[in-house]
C-alpha cells in the first residue's frame, strides 16, 4: 500500500513539505542560469547498491504515505540526526523534491517537459530539473546522483557569486561608503552645509576641501548638504549628481590629455548610463563615456578614454586598432581585465 500511495504522489508531482531545517536560502537574480543537459542512465547503471540508487553519501528524502519525512536508508534515523548532518542547504522557491548529495541538502524544482532527455540547470534560485513525461523517478534520481559533483559545485559557485554581489551593493546612509577612483569614501550628511560647493564636497580627514576629485586620497569623506533624516533615495540622488559632475570634468581632462598623443580631435563629450557598455566613439569625434567609470582607479579610466579616442583613428577592433591603443597604454590588457575583475558597485 505504501508503494502505491508513493507512486500516486510521484505521478502528480505533489509539492514537498518544508525542509526539516525550516530554512529558505533561495536567491533571486536575473543572471542567466548555468545549464547542463545529458542523456539519462538506465536503472542500476549508477552503481548504487541500495534502494533507488542511494548510497552512504547520497540519501533521498521523501514523503511517506502518512505525510512524514523519511529517508531511504538506515544511515539517518531521525530529524535531529538529519539536521546535524547537513553542512549546506540549497532550496529552490518552487521546490517539489529534496535530495542529499555530498552532505548537501538540495530542495529542487521539477517539471515535466517535451524534451527527450533529463535536463538540469543551477541558477541563483537553486537547482531545476526537467524530464520527459515517460521517465520514471528511478532514472531521474540516478541522474542526479551521477551528476552530484557538478550540481554541488554549481550551487557553491552560485552562493559565492551571491556573496560577492551582496558586497557590491551600495548602502545609502550616513556613514556608508562607496568607491571613488578605487578609494573607499565615506558619506557624511551635513545639514549645516559647511562648504561652498554645490550639492557635495570632498574633505580630507583633517577637514580640508579637495576641489578636484583627481586629488582624492585615502581617508577622504564626501559631505552632502542633507538633513540627518534624509531618505536613502535623497542620498542616492545627491551622490549620483555629485559623481556625474566629477566624472564629466575628469573625463574631459583625460580626453584633452590623450588626444594629442594619438593625433586625434574629439568634438563632444556626453555621459552614458549603459549597463553593458563603457564607452563609444563616433566618426564625427563625439565621445560617450559611462559615468560609473568614476568608481574605478585612474589607470582603468585612462584605458577606456584611450580606447575610445583610438577609434577616431581605427573604427573597428582589428589588430591595427589594438596597436594604436598600445602606443599610449602598453599594459592595456591588464587595465581592461580590471573592468571585469572589479565590477562596479550595484546601485539600488
Amino acid at each position: 500500500m505504501r508503494q502505491f500511495v508513493q507512486l500516486v504522489l510521484d505521478l502528480f508531482d505533489a509539492p514537498l513539505a518544508n525542509s526539516p531545517n525550516g530554512l529558505n536560502h533561495s536567491i533571486k537574480n536575473k543572471a542567466p542560469d548555468a545549464v547542463k543537459n545529458f542523456s539519462t542512465a538506465q536503472d542500476g547503471e549508477s552503481g548504487a547498491k541500495s534502494v533507488n540508487g542511494v548510497n552512504a553519501s547520497n540519501k533521498l528524502i521523501h514523503l511517506d504515505p502518512n505525510g512524514h519525512l523519511g529517508i531511504e536508508n538506515n544511515v539517518l534515523q531521525s530529524k535531529e540526526q538529519l539536521e546535524k548532518s547537513q553542512v549546506n542547504l540549497s532550496r529552490h522557491p518552487n521546490a517539489k523534491r529534496i535530495i542529499v548529495l555530498h552532505n548537501t541538502e538540495i530542495a529542487y524544482a521539477f517539471r515535466r517537459s517535451k524534451r527527450s532527455t533529463i535536463g538540469m540547470s543551477v541558477g541563483y534560485d537553486g537547482l531545476t530539473v526537467s524530464a520527459p513525461r515517460w521517465v520514471g523517478w528511478g532514472e531521474i534520481e540516478s541522474a542526479l546522483y551521477e551528476r552530484a559533483d557538478w550540481i554541488v559545485k554549481k550551487i557553491v559557485e552560485m552562493k559565492e557569486r551571491q556573496r560577492f554581489l551582496s558586497k557590491r551593493k551600495l548602502v545609502w546612509a550616513n556613514g556608508a561608503t562607496l568607491p571613488v577612483l578605487g578609494i573607499e569614501v565615506e558619506i557624511v550628511l551635513d545639514p549645516a552645509h559647511s562648504f561652498n560647493e554645490s550639492g557635495g564636497a570632498l574633505k580630507t580627514a583633517c577637514g580640508q576641501i579637495i576641489p578636484n576629485v583627481s586629488d582624492l586620497v585615502q581617508g577622504c569623506k564626501l559631505y552632502l548638504g542633507l538633513a540627518l533624516s534624509a531618505h536613502s533615495i535623497q542620498i542616492q540622488d545627491a551622490v549620483q549628481a555629485w559623481l556625474m559632475r566629477q566624472a564629466k570634468g575628469l573625463f574631459k581632462a583625460r580626453l584633452d590629455f590623450f588626444a594629442p598623443q594619438l593625433n586625434v580631435t574629439w568634438t563632444k563629450l556626453s555621459l552614458s548610463s549603459a549597463s553593458t557598455r563603457w564607452g563609444s566613439a563616433g566618426s564625427d569625434g563625439a565621445i560617450r563615456l559611462n559615468w560609473r567609470l568614476i568608481h574605478f582607479k585612474m589607470e582603468v579610466i585612462d584605458y577606456v578614454v584611450v580606447h575610445e579616442l583610438s577609434h577616431l583613428r581605427v573604427m573597428d577592433h582589428s589588430p591595427k586598432f589594438w596597436e594604436t591603443v598600445k602606443e599610449v597604454v602598453p599594459d592595456f590588457k591588464e587595465r581592461r581585465a580590471a573592468l571585469s575583475d572589479k565590477p562596479v558597485p550595484i546601485w539600488s
